[in-house]
């Protein structure tokens, strides 16, 4: 990543920036800040992953997806590097897909003459793409249980993965972590002469958010406490502003209305959680009937056990392999494919939740519609960042 930066002349120098890292809530906490310093007056972007239907989603500017032509011409000029790099490169050794589309994402800011970019972290920290910006500010949003085969088999090893792009005399904004995460997150800012600032858990009564839940308002305290870390003191109306107006896809993101439908990328046991938590706030007492398609890598035992007590029913699902948009499931699923519909049934069940299972994802969406219209409920589809796109076609919402 460092010799495919320097070849196209380190263009993550050319705007300061924030390093989002943590194991939940990166996409939003990223999202948020970007828009917190635009409204402030600073021209602002984001690097967000992953994408649900287009690679040029992870690149946001003023707010804004990228064009698609522009995002084209720097994935081009990043592809050219890259073979340069390629050659230069022990043998079986190349420039991977995340690094690429990292690099392309630093050019199109660059580029786009922003003054300051919110870089979300893809996997881990210490060896993630995105470790290569000279942040003033990172945040670090949560600590959980995921990856663990790259990452390490507890918190404290993840984290330390996680705090290991800190750099010296920065700003380490924390998120709500356990106490030995805690512990940790305050021996990095010593050692690093970085100042440690640890976020409320709410913005206050007076700040209405768009974007629904309890987490998001975890979420968007922290994403105004690195933005304030990184401007200084905030505008309240403007936060006021940017807190009823910033919508935040895919998560809790209602996209029907009959019945009332909700796409949500919880992906592991602490984002079901979150997502668990949330649901009575936007459904109230309507039976909620779930959609679920997970990845076999996931736990999803855990997961269905914490979103179990929120549900009447669900329906079992699994990822396509093919259809519109899939191109990047297809690459997934080569490495991580999905659980059967049948095993996800079976756990239902051990938890004493009612499922029945559709393997066919556009038929599960279906049928889900069809309980939640004849139970007075909602539709909540959910599981992977990879059931979003297909969610989307499936509701006749897909994009051209």
């Amino acid at each position: 990543m460092r010799a495919l930066s320097t070849l196209l002349g380190m263009p993550q120098h050319r705007f300061a920036s924030i390093h989002v890292v943590g194991t939940n809530g990166k996409s939003s906490v990223t999202r948020m800040i970007a828009a917190l310093l635009e409204a402030h007056g600073v021209s602002s972007g984001a690097c967000v992953s992953p994408h649900a239907a287009r690679w040029s989603e992870r690149v946001l500017v003023h707010g804004e997806e990228i064009a698609a032509a522009e995002f084209a011409a720097t994935v081009k000029r990043a592809a050219t590097a890259a073979e340069t790099v390629n050659r230069s490169l022990e043998e079986g050794e190349a420039v991977t897909q995340f690094e690429l589309a990292t690099a392309a994402a630093f050019v199109a800011l660059a580029g786009a003459r922003v003054e300051a970019a919110a870089v979300e972290a893809g996997l881990g920290g210490r060896l993630d793409a995105t470790n290569t910006i000279p942040s003033k500010v990172t945040v670090l949003t949560s600590v959980g249980l995921d990856h663990t085969e790259w990452l390490g088999e507890s918190e404290e090893k993840i984290a330390a993965e996680k705090l290991a792009v800190l750099r010296d005399h920065s700003t380490l904004v924390l998120g709500r972590v356990s106490q030995a995460v805690a512990a940790l997150a305050e021996q990095a800012a010593s050692e690093h002469g970085a100042k440690l600032i640890v976020a409320p858990h709410d913005p206050g009564p007076e700040v209405q958010l768009r974007a629904q839940g309890r987490f998001q308002r975890r979420n968007f305290a922290l994403a105004a406490a690195a933005a304030e870390a990184f401007l200084g003191e905030l505008d309240r109306e403007r936060v006021a502003t940017v807190a009823t107006g910033l919508r935040i896809p895919g998560r809790l993101e209602r996209v029907a209305g009959d019945p009332p439908t909700l796409l949500d990328a919880a992906h592991n046991p602490d984002g079901a959680t979150a997502l668990a938590e949330a649901l009575p706030e936007v459904g109230g007492d309507r039976p909620v009937v779930a959609c679920l398609a997970i990845l076999s890598d996931k736990n999803a035992s855990a997961m269905i056990k914490a979103l179990a007590p929120r549900l009447a029913q669900a329906i079992c699902t699994e990822l396509p392999a093919d259809g519109p948009n899939t191109s990047t499931m297809q690459t997934f699923q080569a490495r991580r494919p999905a659980f059967a519909a049948a095993d996800l049934v079976r756990i239902c069940e051990e938890t004493g939740l009612a499922a029945e299972a559709e393997s066919n994802f556009t038929a599960a969406v279906s049928r889900g519609r069809e309980l939640a219209l004849e139970s007075g409920g909602i539709l909540l589809i959910a599981g992977s960042h990879y059931a979003l796109a297909p969610a989307r076609a499936a509701l006749g919402l897909c994009e051209d």
